[in-house]
């Protein structure tokens, strides 16, 4: 790795070197997922949640032209507060590393940087995928083709539910990603446990999803799998709740002309705002669920590999 602008933390750097299990986390849900302050304290929940299930987070972003795996304290503070931070997905990693830009990385640029740095689980909140009305848009996140590409199993609670579900499943079935629902047959959908739609396939132990992610290395096949963690019970926002208010910022988004990487957080903080605040809450939980079961799952893929 020694060619690569990788920076590791300490703590990553001794967890590597202790054959410590490793959980990459992402840094656009700091910098445009959620308000400060509630941004840095729920990185850093997540991160105690991770350590308190037996790994290392790694949290990843892109500072002075280094990706950095792991960030400290002060650091994850400073991005937190930052202002103009890029919203780095494949197509921009590179030109802000050559520029010296600050980056938070989306799904696909933590997986990229993840399998960089050797890091095979990734836990996050919800993935992209395809917006509604992308027959005519053609907005489609590139986190699908990412899955497809590198080999980082990605914990989350589904696609977000702002998303077409349908269609984005049917993108993932044709670009090969197993999706894997923890648990239960239906597919979760981010702040809701059940979406209307059955998973694929369906796994009920952290054991079995790490044999999976090692069977395919075996294998030679090329990409990661989806596990989709359902928002635990008592956080849900039921889907006959969630649904109407998704509607309502959808149409804002659409009166105002908003459009690509922006779409996102103008959702989420439309919805944010009409739910007085319950989405907000409901995020930060499904995100320390999947990093939980994250850490489950790197534990098993380190047991299995030092075996």
């Amino acid at each position: 790795m020694t060619h690569l602008p990788l920076h590791l933390s300490a703590e990553v750097t001794a967890a590597r070197r202790h054959g410590t299990p490793l959980v990459a986390l992402e840094s656009t849900i700091i910098t445009h997922g959620m308000p400060y302050p509630q941004n840095v304290e729920t990185a850093l929940r997540v991160e105690a949640a991770v350590r308190a299930a037996g790994a290392v987070p790694a949290t990843i972003a892109v500072k002075a032209g280094r990706i950095h795996i792991g960030l400290s304290a002060a650091e994850l503070e400073g991005l937190g507060q930052a202002s103009g931070v890029m919203k780095l997905s494949r197509a921009d990693l590179a030109a802000c590393l050559v520029t010296g830009g600050t980056g938070a990385t989306t799904v696909a640029a933590t997986m990229i940087c993840a399998h960089l740095a050797g890091i095979d689980v990734f836990a996050t909140g919800g993935i992209g995928g395809v917006h509604r009305g992308a027959e005519t848009s053609f907005d489609v996140s590139a986190d699908l083709h990412e899955l497809a590409a590198t080999p980082v199993t990605v914990i989350a609670a589904g696609a977000k539910a702002i998303l077409d579900l349908p269609k984005t499943l049917e993108v993932l079935e044709t670009l090969g990603v197993p999706v894997i629902a923890f648990g239960q047959d239906d597919l979760p959908a981010f702040w809701s446990r059940t979406s209307g739609l059955r998973a694929p396939l369906r796994m009920d132990s952290p054991a079995d999803i790490a044999a999976s992610h090692l069977m395919r290395a075996r294998l030679g096949l090329p990409g990661g799998q989806l596990v989709a963690n359902p928002i635990p019970v008592g956080d849900e926002i039921a889907r006959n709740v969630i649904g109407p208010v998704i509607t309502a910022a959808l149409a804002d988004a659409r009166a105002q002309g908003i459009a690509a990487k922006a779409v996102t957080p103008f959702l989420l903080d439309r919805i944010f705002t009409l739910t007085a605040g319950r989405s907000l809450a409901a995020n930060i939980a499904l995100v320390l669920n999947n990093a939980r079961l994250g850490a489950a799952v790197a534990g098993e893929i380190a047991r299995a590999c030092a075996a």
